[in-house]
C-alpha cells in the first residue's frame, strides 16, 4: 500500500470542475455522491448518462443533435456513438477569439513565440482557405514532419477545420520510420519545416524529404515553415511552397468550419511498429474530444486562467492530448529540443516564467533528475504550478517521493497511463482524492476498467491483466487498410471477446488507486510466476552504480529465465560484487523469484522515439527472431549488439 504523500486542500476540492460536475449529475437527478469514488462508480454503471451529461456540461458545440448516446452498450468494437450529432473539431479547439494567450512556443535557438487566440484563430483561418482552395475536403489526409511548433498545431487545426485527417511524425524519425507510416495512409498535403534543433546542433529535414517524396506519389503539395532559416531553399523539392506563400492573410472573417458527422475520422494514430509494419489507428472526430476534454476539464481541473505544458513531440499521442487543451481557453506552452539543455533545470526555468500551472513530464526525465540529486524546489519555487503529470513508463514509490522533497510539496503528481490507441488514459488523476506513493489516483470516468486474473475474472488487490469491459467513445473506429476488422479485432480482443485488453499489467487496490506492472505482453514467467517487469526496475534504479536497464524473458530449457541487462554510469565496472548487490536489493525488496538468473552490462539501452523501453524488441533479436521498422527506434543499432551477446547462449 502506498505512503501518503498529499492531500488536496478543501478550497482546492470545492472550486474544482469535478466537484461542479458532480453537482451538475445530482440537479439532473442521476444519484447523490460524496466523493471520486461514488462518481466513477456511477460513470460506469450509466455510461450513457455520464457521456450525454459531460457533454452538456464541457460545452461541446454539436451542429445537429443526435437519436442516441451509443446504440448498443453491450458491443465492443462496434458500438456506434451519438448517431446524427454533426460537429467540427477546429470549432470546438477555438472557442475563444481575444488576446489572452493561446499558445506559447519554445525552442533551443529563438526567443519565445506568443499568440493570441485572435491571432490564432486568424492564422487557422488563412491555412484553412489555402487548403480549401487546393482541393482538401472531408476524409483527405493532411500530414505534419513537423517539430512542436505553433506551427504544428496551425495546420491540424486548419486540417481538421476542413473535415481532413490528421496524422503526424516528428523530425527525429528516419525515412524509412516515416514512410512505414505516411506510406499507408496515402496524405495529399505534408507539413514540414526545414529542420529542428536538439542539444544545439541543427538537423535539416528538407533532404529527407526529398528522399520520401520518391516514394509518396499521393503528396500533391509539401508546405514548408522557415524553423532554422529564415528563407531556406526549397528549389529542389517538387510541388514545395513556403507556408507564407500559400497561406497569404486573408480578410477577417469565420473560419468555414465543416461539420461532420460525430464519428467521422480525425487523427491517424500509429503504434511504435518495433514489432512489424505500425498499426494504423483511425479515431473519431466526436470521440477524441469528449475523451480529452473530459481529462483536461474533469482530471486534470483545466480552467481558462491555466497554462499547460507537456514534454512531448509531434509523434506522440500527448502532442494530441495538450492541444486539446484549447478547448479550454488556457494557454498551452510548446518547447521543441532537448529537455536537459543547455542543463538539467531548462524546463523549470521555462515553467517558472510563464507561470505553468500544469506541467506534463515523463518518468525517465524524473527518474534522470532524482539520479542527478537535483534540487529543483530550492532553485525554483513555481508558485503557480499546482499538478505534475507523469507518463511513459510506471513512477516508482521513490520517484514519488522525489518530486515531493525536491520539486515540490504542495503539488498534485498525478501519474496518468493509458496509449494512443484511445489517445487518452485509462488510469490517471483527479482533483479530489489525496496522492500515494507508486499509484495513479484512480481509473477515468467512464471507462469500465478492470484486472482480469488468468481466469478472465476481475480482481482487486492482486495484478492482472488491464481490461475495459465496455465500450468507450474514443476508441479506434477502424484501422486502416483493415476492411474486415481482423487487425482491429486481434489488437485487442483476442483474448477475452467483446472485452478491450490493453497489454498492461496492472493491481487496483481496493480505495481504487491502481499500480501499473509494465506491459503484460513483457511480463516475466520464471516457474510458471507472473512478474511485472516495473518491479524489478523499481529495485535497479535505486542502484548508484546503475544508469538504465532493461529486463527480459529469455526462453532456456522449457522454462523462462530472467536477463536484467545494465548500463552502467561513467566509470563503472560490472563485478561479482556489483551483480551480488544487485540480486541482494532484488531479492529483498522484491522476492526470489525476481532475482535475474543473468546480469550483463550492455553500452545502452534500446528506446522507441518517444522513450518507451523496446523489452519485447530485445527479446525477439536474442531469440534470434527479425526486428523491423528499427526506424521506429532512437538507438536501433543496439539490437545487434544485443543479438551478439555470447553469453546469452550459456547456462
Amino acid at each position: 500500500m502506498g505512503k501518503l504523500l498529499w492531500t488536496p486542500a478543501v478550497e482546492r476540492t470545492s472550486t474544482s470542475n469535478m466537484a461542479a460536475f458532480m453537482k451538475t449529475v445530482a440537479r439532473r437527478g442521476q444519484v447523490s455522491m460524496t466523493g471520486y469514488s461514488d462518481l466513477y462508480q456511477w460513470s460506469v454503471d450509466n455510461i450513457p448518462s455520464f457521456w450525454e451529461t459531460f457533454l452538456v456540461f464541457s460545452k461541446i458545440r454539436l451542429r445537429t443533435s443526435y437519436r442516441h448516446v451509443v446504440d448498443d452498450i453491450g458491443k465492443m468494437p462496434g458500438a456506434r456513438w451519438f448517431e446524427g450529432a454533426t460537429l467540427n473539431f477546429a470549432e470546438n479547439l477555438l472557442p475563444y477569439r481575444d488576446d489572452k494567450v493561446a499558445i506559447v512556443s519554445r525552442c533551443e535557438h529563438r526567443a519565445p513565440v506568443r499568440m493570441t487566440y485572435a491571432q490564432l484563430y486568424d492564422r487557422v483561418h488563412a491555412v484553412a482557405i489555402a487548403l480549401k482552395q487546393h482541393g482538401i475536403q472531408p476524409g483527405d489526409r493532411v500530414a505534419g514532419f513537423m517539430p512542436n511548433i505553433a506551427e504544428t498545431v496551425i495546420a491540424m487545426l486548419a486540417a481538421t477545420a476542413l473535415g481532413a485527417t490528421w496524422s503526424s511524425c516528428s523530425p527525429d524519425f528516419g525515412i524509412r520510420g516515416v514512410l512505414d507510416r505516411f506510406g499507408q495512409t496515402a496524405p495529399r498535403v505534408l507539413f514540414t519545416a526545414d529542420g529542428y534543433t536538439f542539444k544545439g546542433s541543427r538537423f535539416d529535414s528538407l533532404e529527407r524529404i526529398r528522399t520520401m517524396l520518391k516514394t509518396l506519389p499521393s503528396v500533391e503539395k509539401v508546405v514548408v515553415v522557415p524553423f532554422i532559416d529564415a528563407a531556406p531553399d526549397i528549389s529542389g523539392i517538387p510541388c514545395a511552397v513556403l507556408l507564407d506563400d500559400f497561406a497569404a492573410p486573408v480578410p477577417s472573417g469565420d473560419i468555414p468550419f465543416v461539420p461532420v458527422p460525430f464519428e467521422h475520422p480525425l487523427y491517424i494514430m500509429y503504434s511504435s511498429g518495433t514489432t512489424g509494419l505500425p498499426k494504423c489507428m483511425v479515431q473519431s472526430v466526436g470521440g477524441v474530444l469528449i475523451n480529452q476534454l473530459k481529462e483536461m476539464i474533469l482530471h486534470t481541473d483545466m480552467k481558462r486562467d491555466d497554462t499547460i505544458f507537456y514534454y512531448t513531440s509531434c509523434g506522440w499521442m500527448m502532442w494530441n492530448w495538450l492541444v486539446s487543451a484549447l478547448g479550454t481557453g488556457a494557454t498551452v506552452v510548446l518547447y521543441d529540443g532537448n529537455p536537459v539543455h543547455p542543463d538539467h533545470e531548462a524546463l523549470w526555468r521555462m515553467a517558472e516564467e510563464e507561470k505553468v500551472t500544469v506541467f506534463g513530464t515523463s518518468a525517465g526525465y524524473i527518474s534522470a533528475l532524482q539520479n542527478l540529486g537535483a534540487d529543483i524546489g530550492k532553485r525554483y519555487p513555481l508558485p503557480a504550478l499546482r499538478t505534475i503529470l507523469s507518463t511513459g513508463s510506471p513512477l516508482t514509490d521513490e520517484n514519488f517521493e522525489y518530486v515531493y522533497s525536491h520539486i515540490k510539496q504542495d503539488v498534485q503528481l498525478a501519474s496518468i497511463s493509458g496509449g494512443s490507441d484511445l489517445n487518452g488514459c485509462f488510469a490517471l488523476g483527479n482533483p479530489l482524492d489525496p496522492v500515494y506513493s507508486g499509484e495513479l489516483q484512480g481509473r477515468g470516468l467512464g471507462m469500465r476498467v478492470c484486472a482480469f486474473n488468468e481466469e478472465g475474472q476481475p480482481v482487486i488487490n492482486e495484478k492482472g491483466e488491464l481490461v475495459c469491459t465496455a465500450p468507450f467513445p474514443s476508441m479506434p473506429i477502424y484501422f486502416w487498410d483493415d476492411p474486415k476488422g481482423s487487425k482491429y479485432h486481434m489488437a485487442y480482443f483476442d483474448k477475452y471477446p467483446n472485452v478491450w485488453r490493453h497489454g498492461d499489467f496492472i493491481l487496483i487496490n481496493e480505495r481504487g488507486g491502481v499500480t501499473i506492472y509494465g506491459r503484460s505482453d513483457a511480463t516475466l514467467n520464471p516457474g510458471g510466476v507472473r512478474i511485472g517487469t516495473a518491479e524489478i526496475y523499481r529495485q535497479v534504479e535505486q542502484i548508484e552504480e546503475v544508469e538504465d536497464s532493461i529486463v527480459i524473458g529469455q526462453e532456456w530449457k522449457n522454462d523462462v529465465r530472467v536477463i536484467l541487462f545494465v548500463k552502467l554510469k561513467s566509470g563503472q565496472t560490472m563485478t561479482d560484487a556489483l551483480k551480488s548487490k544487485i540480486k541482494t536489493a532484488i531479492r529483498t525488496n522484491a522476492s526470489p523469484r525476481h532475482v535475474p538468473a543473468k546480469i550483463i552490462a550492455v553500452p545502452g539501452i534500446p528506446y522507441t522515439l518517444n522513450m518507451k523501453k523496446v523489452e519485447m524488441a530485445v527479446r525477439k533479436v536474442i531469440a534470434g527472431q527479425p526486428v523491423s521498422n528499427r526506424d521506429a527506434l532512437m538507438n536501433p543499432e543496439l539490437l545487434d549488439y544485443y543479438a551478439g551477446i555470447e553469453e546469452l547462449q550459456r547456462d
